[in-house]
């Protein structure tokens, strides 16, 4: 076995283990050349650390009892995307509906606004203009080819 796992294999051993609870999902698998295997999940409902505490160990014991690293160098990461991470997935893209985004166009433009739907092609996204009683707000279909990155925005 060489030193770094295939991606693959990771998500099909993650996979197998939130097969049960349809309601969490695999967003990305990340494995550094130092053996850091870094596992990204969601969920509909949002994702506990408890819930990732469970995938975490019943992981390590898989790759442990598989010898995947028979000197056991590596280390494992379960975790949500957190908010600086750019959504990814259309079922990421449905969980936050109602939430403020900002859009990163393929031509570097940027917008933002009110996420009000995700579909396979696209998103709905609310754009107000002007403020108080001027404010207007206005609804743009933008294509899931024309994104290049589009990241929720925190308010406080």
């Amino acid at each position: 076995m060489t030193d770094i796992l295939p991606i693959p294999r990771i998500e099909t051993l993650v996979e197998g283990l939130i097969a049960e609870t349809k309601e969490i999902f695999l967003v990305s698998v990340k494995i550094k050349p130092t053996n850091n295997i870094k596992v990204f999940l969601d969920a509909d409902n949002g994702l506990s650390i408890e819930k990732c505490i469970k995938i975490n160990r019943a992981m390590y014991r898989v790759i442990e009892e598989n010898g995947w690293y028979p000197d056991g160098n590596f280390s494992l990461e379960v975790s949500s995307p957190g908010v600086d991470e750019p959504l990814k997935m259309l079922r990421q893209y449905k969980k936050n509906a109602g939430r403020k985004i900002e859009v990163t166009f393929t031509d570097e433009s940027k917008m933002e606004g009110k996420l009000l739907n995700a579909e396979e092609n696209g998103i709905q996204l609310e754009i107000t203009t002007g403020k108080n009683k001027k404010a207007v707000a206005t609804v743009k279909e933008i294509g899931f080819a024309e994104i290049k990155q589009a990241k929720v925005l925190i308010s406080f």
